[in-house]
Formats: structure tokens, C-alpha cells, sequence
């Protein structure tokens, strides 16, 4: 299984409904929390080719996006192979 980042902030329910779908599928994922540190929010908004908004998710390195895009990705089938690598 891949290596899956998700950068993060406290009470926010995108953050929530992407970490619940990787928990569901039995995913561990590393979560960094931007909240209170410039510099992790600016690496991640770098990473992310400028998206600030959170989360944001990487597997493997890949930049996957958001929330949304992360559940598109399992909609489509997509996902699971994704993770496996």
C-alpha cells in the first residue's frame, strides 16, 4: 500500500469525510495539520500547485486534490488501485 498524506485543519468537514472514506477502507494515512504553522500550509499549498484549501491529499507523492476528488477517484474505481500502487 501506498504512502497516503492528507495536510489538514481542525473542524473542517471536508478533512473529516476524506479521512472517514481512507478510514473505511482501511487506509492509514499521515495527517499534517496546517492550522497553526505558515510554513506547513505554504509546503503544502507549493505541493499542491497552489491550492490552499484543505485538505489536500497525496498518495504515493501523487497530488490526488481534495475531498471531492478523492471520492470521485472511488467512485470511479479508481481509488483502490490507486492505493495498492
Amino acid at each position: 500500500m501506498r504512502t497516503v498524506e492528507i495536510y489538514t485543519t481542525p473542524y473542517c468537514p471536508y478533512c473529516v469525510a476524506a479521512k472517514r472514506l481512507l478510514a473505511k477502507k482501511g487506509v492509514s494515512f499521515q495527517e499534517i495539520d496546517v492550522s497553526r504553522d505558515s510554513g506547513l500550509r505554504e509546503a503544502m499549498t507549493n505541493r499542491a500547485g497552489g491550492r490552499r484549501t484543505v485538505p489536500q491529499i497525496f498518495i504515493g507523492g501523487t497530488h490526488v486534490g481534495g475531498s471531492d476528488d478523492l471520492h470521485d477517484l472511488d467512485d470511479r474505481r479508481q481509488l483502490d488501485a490507486l492505493l495498492a500502487g
